[in-house]
C-alpha cells in the first residue's frame, strides 16, 4: 500500500492559474463578493493583507471552518498576508442564528476555546517569510473600549434601517424568538474588527461564509464611511450535499477538526462515503490537488465510479491536511485491515480502538461466547439468531471463521480488543470488560 507521506499533496499553488482569483472561482469558492474586477486586480497585484474570523462558540473548529482555513492558505500561497482572527470578544456575544438566541458562555470558557482555536488556526498558515501569517484576537481592541466611545466612534456610522435588513436579523425578527440587543449588535462588532485591522495592518479583504454576508459588508461599509477607502469581501458558498442536505453533519454531530472530538478514522470514513455527485466539488474545495489532477479524477468517476478512487484520494488528502500524514497512514491501514485487506495485529492499539469505537461495540468478559457477543453488539437479535448466523458460516472473530456455537471471544488484538464480523460488511468491536 502506498504511504500517505508519498502521495498526499503539500500546500502548493496550482501553476495553471496566473491569478489566484481565477483559481478561487474555478474551485467554486466565490458565491458572493464585492466588485469582482477590482478583486481580481487586487489579488493579482502587490501583496495585500486579508483576514477571516473564527468565533469560539465550541472547543473546536469544524469542516465548515476548514473551507475558510484552506481559503486563507490558498491566498497566502499567492503571496498575500493573512490574519487569522479569533473572536475573544465576539465569542462572548454570539453571532445571530436564524432560529433562536445563543446561550452565552462564561468568560473562562470562551478564553479556553480561544486558545484551542488559535492552536488549530496555526496548523494551516505559514508564519515565516515575507508574507508571514499573524493571529489576532479582537478582545485586544474591544475590551478597552468604553460603551460611550463605542457608541460615539463606531455606532454613529450604522443605520438601524440597514441593520434590520440583514438576513440573519430579519429572520430572527420574523421568528417567535425575536432578537436581543446583544445579538443585534454583533454586526457592529464584526464591522469594527475589519476597521481596526485596516487601521493596524492595512487589511483590505475579509473572507467568510455567504451566510455571513451581512456581517462582512458591515465592515466594508464602515471602512468606506470612516476612512473613505474601498475594502472588499468574499463570501464562500454554504456546502451542501447533492441531495440538498447540510454538509458535515452526521446524525446531528459536526465533523470536528479536533481528533479528541472526531477521530481521524471517523473523518476518513466520512470522506470515503462521499457521493459520486459530490466528490469532484469536494476535491476542488478541500484539497490542494491541481486542476489537471482533479480533471483526471473527474474522468475516473465518470468511467469507473465503482473503484471510488476519487473518494479515496479525497479522504487521504483531507485527513493528511487536518491530522498529518502519519495519522492518515494509520487510519488507511486500519480501514484496510478491518475489511479484510490488511493485518489487524499490525495496527497500533490507539488507532484500532478509535476505529472500533466508530462501529457498534461492547465490552465483554473473558470466556464470553461469540453468540453472546453478537447479541451484545447488536449484530444478532437473539441467541438463536446468533447460532443461525454461525451455522450459515457468516461469523468470524479477528478474521477467523467461527464454526461452533461454543466458540469463545478471543481478545487478542492490540489493546485487548477483537473484531466481530457478520457477513461481508457488518462489523463490531469488542473490548475487555
Amino acid at each position: 500500500m502506498a504511504s500517505a507521506v508519498d502521495i498526499a499533496t503539500p500546500p502548493t499553488r496550482d501553476p495553471s492559474f496566473e491569478n489566484v482569483w481565477d483559481e478561487l472561482v474555478w474551485r467554486g469558492l466565490v458565491h458572493v463578493s464585492t466588485d469582482q474586477e477590482a478583486l481580481r486586480e487586487l489579488l493579482g497585484g502587490d501583496p495585500i493583507v486579508y483576514y477571516c474570523g473564527f468565533d469560539p462558540t465550541a472547543p473546536s473548529l469544524h469542516l465548515g471552518n476548514l473551507v475558510q482555513l484552506l481559503l486563507l492558505r490558498r491566498i497566502q500561497l499567492a503571496g498575500h498576508k493573512p490574519l487569522g482572527l479569533v473572536g475573544g470578544s465576539t465569542g462572548l456575544i454570539g453571532d445571530p442564528r436564524p432560529t433562536a438566541e445563543r446561550t452565552l458562555n462564561t468568560r473562562e470558557t470562551v478564553q479556553e476555546w480561544v486558545n484551542r482555536l488559535r492552536a488549530q488556526e496555526e496548523r494551516y498558515l505559514d508564519f515565516e517569510g515575507e508574507n508571514a501569517a499573524r493571529i489576532v484576537n479582537n478582545l485586544d481592541w474591544t475590551a478597552p473600549l468604553s460603551a460611550i466611545d463605542f457608541l460615539r466612534d463606531i455606532g454613529k456610522y450604522f443605520r438601524v434601517g440597514s441593520m434590520l435588513k440583514k438576513d440573519a436579523v430579519s429572520a430572527r425578527l420574523n421568528s417567535e424568538a425575536g432578537i436581543s440587543y446583544t445579538e443585534f449588535s454583533y454586526q457592529i462588532l464584526q464591522g469594527m474588527d475589519f476597521l481596526e485591522l485596516y487601521r493596524q495592518y492595512g487589511c483590505v479583504l475579509q473572507t467568510g461564509g455567504s451566510d455571513q454576508w451581512g456581517n462582512l459588508t458591515s465592515g466594508t461599509d464602515l471602512i468606506r464611511k470612516a476612512e473613505g477607502v474601498a475594502a472588499h469581501a468574499i463570501g464562500t458558498p454554504l456546502i451542501t450535499n447533492s441531495d440538498g442536505t447540510k454538509f458535515g453533519k452526521s446524525e446531528g454531530n459536526a465533523i470536528w477538526l479536533d481528533p479528541e472530538m472526531c477521530s481521524p478514522y471517523r473523518m476518513y470514513q466520512f470522506w470515503l462515503n462521499t457521493d459520486d455527485a459530490d466528490v469532484i466539488t469536494r476535491l476542488k474545495i478541500f484539497t490542494y490537488l491541481t486542476r489537471a489532477q482533479i480533471t483526471e479524477y473527474e474522468q475516473k468517476v465518470a468511467e469507473e465510479p465503482f473503484r471510488r478512487e476519487a473518494q479515496k484520494r479525497l479522504a487521504l488528502e483531507v485527513v493528511s491536511t487536518v491530522h498529518g500524514t502519519d495519522a492518515a497512514d494509520k487510519v488507511i491501514a486500519a480501514s484496510e485491515a478491518l475489511f479484510g485487506r490488511g493485518d489487524l495485529t499490525a495496527l497500533d492499539a490507539d488507532t484500532l480502538r478509535t476505529a472500533l469505537e466508530e462501529l457498534p461495540h461492547a465490552r465483554v468478559a473473558g470466556g464470553t461466547l461469540v453468540t453472546q457477543a453478537l447479541v451484545d453488539t447488536g449484530l444478532s437479535t437473539s441467541q438463536s439468531d446468533a447460532r443461525r448466523a454461525i451455522a450459515q458460516g457468516g461469523v468470524s472473530v479477528n478474521g477467523e471463521k467461527v464454526v461452533s456455537d461454543d466458540a469463545l471471544v478471543s481478545l487478542t488484538l492490540p489493546g485487548d480488543a477483537a473484531v466481530l464480523r457478520r457477513g461481508k460488511k457488518t462489523l463490531a468491536g469488542l473490548f475487555a470488560a
